[in-house]
């Protein structure tokens, strides 16, 4: 049977090994999956993709064109950390928009969970957005 295993603990002090089969049925044991370069791209491109989803509520552009994302590290067994900053060091939506990535990111398949961090190294200024975002609020 594909993805079956068997448990056996040793049992140092008669120097023997024991199978345990009921025990091996009632527990679940997910082998830790490594992934390949092709398919981190491809999560990579989703986490992408989600974060184009998320939106400071005072700007009508994404967090991501905002040029607010400064790292997106994705682990081969799924954690993944983003290093963010705000527009602003004292921004009111801050907890929102943080919450708001950790729980998008988080929903994308491959991802196992999320960490945020706010960074505010080095400061964020308009020559970080890219070109679609500069269009849309009038800065070409």
């Amino acid at each position: 049977m594909k993805g079956a295993f068997n448990l056996f603990f040793y049992r140092p002090k008669v120097k023997k090994w024991r199978f345990f089969p009921k025990f091996a049925e009632r527990i679940k044991i997910e082998r830790l999956k490594i992934m390949d370069n092709e398919t981190k791209l491809k999560i990579e491109e989703k986490i992408i993709d989600m974060l184009k989803t998320v939106y400071d509520p005072e700007i009508p552009v994404n967090v991501y064109d905002l040029g607010l994302i400064y790292k997106i590290d994705l682990q081969e067994n799924g954690e993944l950390t983003i290093d963010m900053t705000l527009t602003a060091p004292n921004c009111p939506a801050a907890d929102f928009i943080m919450e708001d990535v950790r729980q998008k990111v988080e929903s994308v398949e491959g991802v196992t969970a999320a960490t945020v961090n706010l960074v505010f190294e080095p400061e964020w200024d308009k020559d970080m957005m890219t070109e679609e975002a500069k269009l849309e609020l009038g800065f070409l």
